[in-house]
């Protein structure tokens, strides 16, 4: 693993001292984000246009696939492997399979499209220091900090960079040229680059995978409309945490609300269309 340093957008880390911002486990030649701003400024600069209508609910979404990021949440040990985080918690992680083979399938077709695909990674350093004290909320409310707390056996293992249960999953470890954003809450832009990656290469449109439903994904999809990013939720491949109902009020609240919900398979049939596309203009 290369020093911090050499993982640090040196202009963001002014504005985000303690994020860490990107420290992946990924295969080599990923991008860094020192490396991803001067990247994506050449692609925003290029002006694609390929607008190609994906369905969703509530209604079919013109999607410019050239402005479109895949934004895969938390698919971590810890959420969706045995022996990890959830699991030792109680709860129910036997989607989690099914979820990593949709996800696994989409990552390809995306890749192929020339999606974008952004990670996002849960991830406490070793000191807890960016994980707030008792005086902040997080303290009494991530479960990872409580289950350290109570359970002596695992302290320092649960979300702690470089750890297994931080790691993620084998099946979908991050390629050359995708970006790892890590998080220390349960929006993907709070404290982090995400916003300024996305607004860089000149990203609007967000499609959203991972885990949980109804908390990671969720409180990043929100954020994302509250800054005017356009929010879709690809609703088979995301797992929830507790009861379904959590689950069904997340994709209700995405599909009157704050957003549009798809799935996998229209996900794919809108990018085939759209390579389809480039190559009659070819």
């Amino acid at each position: 693993m290369p020093a911090r340093s050499d993982w640090l957008w040196p202009k963001l880390l002014r504005h985000y001292p303690d994020t860490g911002a990107c420290r992946p486990t990924f295969k080599s030649g990923a991008i860094r984000p020192n490396e991803c701003i001067k990247t994506m400024h050449s692609q925003a600069t290029t002006g694609r246009l390929l607008v190609t209508t994906l369905p969703a609910r509530p209604n079919p979404l013109e999607v410019d696939i050239g402005r479109t990021a895949l934004i895969v949440v938390d698919m971590q040990n810890a959420f969706a492997s045995k022996g990890g985080m959830f699991d030792l918690a109680g709860f129910d992680i036997s989607g989690a399979s099914r979820v990593i083979e949709v996800n696994r399938e989409l990552l390809r077709v995306a890749r192929q499209a020339g999606v974008k695909v952004i990670y996002l990674q849960m991830t406490f350093k070793r000191d807890l220091s960016d994980a707030g004290d008792s005086s902040s909320p997080a303290y009494h409310k991530e479960l990872a900090l409580i289950m350290m707390r109570h359970r002596e056996e695992l302290e320092g293992k649960l979300l702690i960079e470089d750890t297994w249960d931080w790691q993620i999953v084998d099946e979908l470890t991050p390629e050359p040229g995708d970006l790892v954003i890590r998080k220390t809450r349960y929006n993907g832009f709070h404290r982090t680059i995400l916003e300024d990656c996305l607004n860089a290469d000149n990203i609007r449109y967000l499609l959203f995978t991972g885990i949980a439903t109804n908390v990671c994904v969720e409180s990043t999809a929100r954020s994302a409309f509250f800054s005017d990013f356009w929010p879709i939720l690809v609703e088979d491949a995301m797992n929830h945490s507790g009861p379904d109902f959590n689950r069904q009020a997340t994709l209700w609240n995405f599909e009157h609300v704050f957003g549009w919900v798809t799935t996998a398979a229209q996900v794919g049939e809108a990018l085939q269309i759209a390579a389809s596309k480039v190559s009659s203009t070819q």
